[in-house]
């Protein structure tokens, strides 16, 4: 697809980078050389310096013929009048990054005169993420399938586990519920499991189940169910903002610590429920005073990586059950893991994940048929969702009896609000949704991609 990207910082780079590793013809904009000059340089991507809210600099970057322009700059203003200017002149698909509250109050009636297709809002995506995994925080991540009714989680193989030592194949006589183990990290290693694969103490493991029974998956694998009841939060930030008012919503207790007086006030007059804290949350000594040693979550959302790293250490340190910490460099986020804290964020990969599924929403009504993707295993397996159609292979025929190539690993079919975890007995059908998981060097686009031959 020819897509145009107005904004080449940190969310627009992030969606560069997404979309030139599947395949796409992008063309960015940006007001910054210097910075353009860099995604060329990584990225081997078209660039115009300019305003890409300016009609001369939309033509000149074709956007009569863009399949999508992504406005994806720090203005919100401006990204919305670039997408009013690329629809008036022929530009299908438009998406918008909008971050602040009250024009995300009021989306709805504006979408249609604003021309757009989508909008997103980073900090709105990863306080739903927050929100979702202290929703189930034994599980270290959550990825969403079938609109929502099939998950993948991933959680950790504990020490004395009943699990331990355990082939996969024996998994059905040790739980009550069925779920495919479809992923496996083990120390650096990804591994697609097969039914011989023995868990080990440490394993970090995805698991494929109907969403209903994630609470019966708690107590299967024997893991930590306590509710969240107290959350402490350390940044104000409009992600801060967003997660209070989902939390508060659930009955969820939250303070928040902010060192900008100004932003305090704020905070307290929209967040009345909420206990707002001025002062600077790397400060142990205000931590410990606030009873940060008594809540049942952590969540550090302050624009340095350092110290959200640095407070997030100091939680565990005091025994914080849940800690979840935002990072920006995506580098830390494997540094985060190794030393203990096993849940960290990235807003602007969310934001870029999301606008590469829209992407590929697009491209199944023009011929493909990768629905929703998700990165496991730190970006080294995906997870694909797809739908049977007439055209796929081998409809109506067991599973067992299918050339379905190595490392390639079909996680769950879902048919008429029934969720299936695959056997060879199995078979797919047209209209089906199915979930394929396999390492991340295999390019997928289609179903039938799966098969030998």
């Amino acid at each position: 697809m020819k897509i145009i990207i107005v904004g080449d910082g940190k969310v627009g780079l992030a969606i560069t980078a997404q979309l030139t590793s599947e395949g796409h013809d992008l063309i960015i904009i940006d007001s910054n050389p210097d910075v353009l000059q860099r995604s060329m340089e990584l990225y081997d991507v078209n660039v115009i310096s300019g305003n890409g809210a300016s009609l001369p600099v939309l033509r000149a970057a074709g956007a009569e013929t863009a399949d999508l322009l992504i406005a994806a700059t720090s203005s919100d203003e401006v990204n919305m009048l670039s997408c009013i200017m690329a629809s008036r002149i022929g530009t299908h698909n438009t998406i918008a990054r909008i971050r602040n509250p009250e024009y995300h109050e009021q989306m709805n009636e504006m979408r249609q005169e604003l021309g757009l297709s989508m909008p997103i809002n980073p900090e709105l995506s990863a306080a739903g993420e927050v929100y979702n995994t202290l929703q189930f925080p034994s599980f270290l991540h959550r990825d969403s399938f079938a609109k929502g009714r099939v998950e993948i989680v991933e959680l950790k193989i504990a020490e004395h586990s009943k699990l331990q030592s355990i082939p996969l194949k024996r998994l059905y006589k040790i739980l009550s519920v069925k779920v495919l183990i479809c992923a496996v990290e083990r120390g650096c290693e990804a591994i697609i499991p097969n039914g011989e694969f023995v868990l080990e103490a440490g394993d970090r493991i995805h698991v494929t189940a109907d969403t209903k029974h994630l609470a019966k998956l708690v107590q299967d694998f024997e893991l930590k169910s306590e509710k969240v009841e107290h959350t402490f939060i350390i940044g104000g930030s409009r992600i801060a903002y967003y997660l209070a008012r989902m939390l508060t919503a659930s009955g969820i207790s939250v303070k928040i610590v902010e060192k900008d007086l100004k932003r305090c006030e704020e905070l307290a007059a929209i967040l009345p429920e909420v206990m707002v804290i001025h002062g600077d949350g790397s400060d142990q000594r205000l931590l410990l005073e606030e009873g940060i040693q008594d809540t049942d979550a952590l969540v550090t959302l302050t624009s340095m990586d350092e110290e959200n790293i640095f407070v997030s250490l100091y939680g565990a340190h005091l025994g914080v059950p849940h800690i979840i910490t935002k990072v920006n460099q995506m580098e830390y986020a494997s540094i985060v893991e190794e030393v203990g804290i096993e849940s960290a964020l990235s807003p602007k990969m969310l934001c870029a994940t999301q606008v590469a599924r829209y992407v590929r929403a697009m491209a199944n009504t023009t011929g493909g048929s990768v629905l929703t993707m998700h990165e496991i295993v730190g970006g080294k397996v995906n997870a694909l969702e797809f739908v049977t159609t007439e055209k796929t292979k081998y409809l109506d025929q067991k599973l067992m009896d299918i050339p379905i190539k190595k490392n390639i690993l079909l996680a769950c079919i879902f048919r008429k609000g029934k969720t299936i975890i695959p056997q060879g007995s199995n078979c797919l059908r047209k209209g089906d949704t199915v979930i394929v998981v396999t390492v991340s060097d295999f390019l997928l686009v289609d179903l039938n991609d799966i098969f030998e031959g």
